[in-house]
């Protein structure tokens, strides 16, 4: 599967349509997982559902229209949120979004299995979804946990150990730390993460 176009649309409306106009109303990035896709934990409410985003007022179609195009229809101003970090994905408002429909499928299903395992994994730490790096991660004692839906070491969804101090051995299999196809751990992602924490 090309997971690439669809991956880098998706992070583009989770940075440029939920993270830039939230950070410009409220000074938050962080976002949450949410049924069927993602949405704002603060003003405006916004959600992305598939391959719609949801306004408090409509539900309007994302594929084939540029981050501008579906901003102004909601309402919004599209853009990152400005000064807060360096290194996003750089997708510009006047690029068109486009989506495979079982990249979208599985790229939001992984987001839901990582949100999922996290909140097992440690139930009194809330899980965000961070539109830099988009992942839903969280942190624990200097550790880093989370699910991505691909990346440059990746290119498929993973989840992910990330301590703050490298490791050595076996399980140790990425610069950052460990990281597992979502694939290869047939749903025993809080399993991994555990295994993660036992070691360190």
């Amino acid at each position: 599967m090309d997971w690439e176009p669809t991956r880098r649309s998706l992070h583009g409306v989770a940075e440029l349509l939920l993270a830039g106009p939230q950070h410009r109303a409220t000074e938050r990035i962080d976002l949450q997982v949410a049924e069927g896709g993602f949405a704002t934990v603060a003003g405006p409410a916004l959600r992305v559902e598939g391959a719609e985003l949801l306004t408090d007022s409509a539900r309007l179609p994302l594929a084939g229209r540029t981050y501008a195009e579906v901003a102004a229809q909601a309402g919004l101003e599209a853009g990152e949120p400005a000064g807060v970090y360096s290194g996003g994905p750089g997708i510009r408002a006047d690029e068109t979004i486009t989506f495979d429909p079982d990249a979208l499928k599985s790229l939001l299903a992984a987001f839901s299995a990582g949100d999922r395992a996290l909140r097992e994994f440690a139930p009194d730490v809330t899980p965000v979804l961070w539109p830099e790096h988009f992942d839903v991660a969280i942190t624990l004692d200097e550790v880093n946990y989370g699910v991505s839906p691909g990346d440059g070491h990746l290119g498929e969804p993973y989840a992910y150990v990330g301590p703050f101090e490298a490791r050595e051995g076996e399980f140790w299999n990425a610069p950052f730390g460990a990281a597992r196809p979502l694939r290869d751990l047939d749903g025993e992602v809080t399993a991994f993460f555990r295994a993660g924490r036992e070691l360190l």
